[in-house]
């Protein structure tokens, strides 16, 4: 991977992605891949750089893209981010009008902007699961195992929540699908499920991907625990009952 080079995890919530960009960035050559472009997270970055904001985010979205790139790359050049679905759009637009490139395309701005980008296109198989997931996520407001400093918030099976975010992780599925066809982009796609049960294997495919080799001495070492448990299991079920007995 040359010294210019990028490469972007595209993901929907619940995916793994955290788990996937600590693993990356822990091998100290992948970039250290971050949600740098989540509207909601920028001024939490732009004060971190000491990057002006105003009421609209950050004055000069080219100073703030340049200290993203800082902040996101490995000694070796690489630079890595993170990216939903509904923030990929929103990102290239605003990159489309900072750097003055009204006429290209998508990945033509990526390029110009972060260097010759890949993309990693992190799924889940299990997209019931995923939505079960999500909505114990929003309900108790704990993402991460670490996150847990307090007991965790009350929770109740909501047939319409859980079935919402299964549309959504649906559409958003289509529209990375969509996306990667219209600008001719070939991703390597990474399953939630093979990410869990090989995390060695999984980042040493995407290495493999970049062009990067993984140091001898290096052992993957995940951050996160696994948050699945019986009332995942048990809002599943519920689901399933109610969706086959809907007339």
């Amino acid at each position: 991977m040359d010294q210019s080079s990028s490469y972007l995890i595209c993901a929907t919530p619940r995916t793994g992605s955290t788990l996937l960009c600590w693993l990356l960035a822990d091998t100290g050559i992948a970039g250290k891949p971050e949600s740098y472009f989540r509207l909601p997270d920028e001024r939490y970055y732009a004060a971190s750089w000491s990057v002006p904001v105003g009421p609209d985010g950050p004055h000069d979205y080219r100073d703030y893209t340049r200290a993203a790139m800082a902040a996101g790359s490995t000694t070796n050049g690489v630079f890595a981010a993170r990216v939903m679905w509904g923030t990929m759009e929103e990102v290239v637009a605003k990159l489309r009008a900072a750097y003055r490139h009204p006429t290209g395309t998508d990945l033509e701005v990526l390029h110009q902007v972060f260097g010759r980008t890949r993309f990693v296109h992190l799924q889940r198989g299990d997209a019931l699961a995923q939505a079960v997931s999500w909505a114990r996520a929003e309900q108790t407001e704990h993402w991460q195992d670490e996150e847990r400093t307090a007991p965790e918030r009350p929770t109740r099976f909501d047939f319409n929540e859980v079935d919402g975010y299964l549309r959504t992780i649906s559409a958003h599925n289509a529209a990375w699908r969509e996306w990667f066809g219209s600008c001719a982009i070939a991703p390597l796609t990474v399953t939630y499920e093979d990410l869990v049960a090989d995390m060695s294997g999984a980042a040493a495919a995407i290495l493999r991907f970049l062009d990067l080799e993984l140091p001898v001495d290096h052992v993957v070492v995940p951050r996160t625990r696994r948050q699945a448990d019986e009332l995942n299991e048990e809002w599943t079920s519920r689901y399933h009952a109610r969706a086959t007995s809907a007339p």
